[in-house]
């Protein structure tokens, strides 16, 4: 699914089961950096059983505070389940 978007956080959620899937969320700014605010994101999205999470294209930023993935300068976020490997989510986009 394609989301409008000017940054976005990536990062994991909760357990993971025996086989070390869990859950993954996405949250949605419209401004960058949005961890160095208090800004509330515009749009949250949640993944359950998730194994991998795979970035194609895109500048990403490691943020060590929380193990989670900062993405900034976006114009769109692209993000579905990679076909026939059930589990692994590929995240694409453009950035300006």
């Amino acid at each position: 699914m394609k989301y409008k978007a000017k940054s976005a956080i990536i990062g994991r959620a909760g357990k993971r089961d025996d086989f070390g899937n869990g859950p993954v969320f996405i949250h949605l700014f419209n401004i960058n950096d949005p961890h160095k605010t208090k800004e509330v994101p515009v749009k949250f999205i949640d993944f359950a059983k998730m194994h991998k999470v795979v970035f194609r294209g895109l500048d990403v930023n490691f943020l060590l505070a929380g193990s989670d993935i900062l993405i900034n300068d976006l114009e769109h976020l692209e993000v579905e389940e990679e076909k026939g490997k059930p589990g692994n989510l590929v995240v694409t986009g453009k950035q300006a």
